[in-house]
């Protein structure tokens, strides 16, 4: 389970890090506006605040990973630390935004779901 765990974890980084480059990277492309709904005028208000939560996003990413390496490496309670630091978050900020925002359901549940298996499959694994 430890191994599912790590996958979904990986998995979530990923989505995270893509995350990140929309947030910071293309927040006013069309195909980023698209995504997240935005007209040119309300990108461009927002691109500094979008450029900071982008990085968080990032942020997260590496601790997810930096534990899954740990864990590879033998240091299993670091990773387990690590991993269920930056998925745990993960899976917090998209409870928040489920619970601020119902109308975004499908990006909450999209953001939260490999983090959710991954820290229910680690959680599982250590009883």
């Amino acid at each position: 389970m430890v191994i599912a765990g790590l996958v979904f974890a990986a998995l979530a980084a990923a989505l995270h890090v893509y995350i990140f480059v929309m947030e910071s990277l293309t927040w006013t492309s069309p195909r980023t506006r698209a995504t997240f709904g935005l007209s040119e005028e309300q990108a461009r208000a927002t691109k500094e605040l979008a450029f900071n939560q982008g990085f968080y996003n990032l942020f997260l990413a590496i601790v997810a990973v930096v534990g899954i390496v740990a864990m590879g490496l033998g240091h299993s309670a670091v990773g387990v630390a690590l991993v269920l630091a930056g998925a745990g978050s993960m899976l917090a900020a998209a409870a928040v935004l489920l619970i601020s925002s119902p109308d975004k359901a499908r990006a909450a549940i999209t953001q939260g779901i490999f983090p959710l298996l991954a820290v229910a499959l680690i959680a599982v694994s250590l009883l």
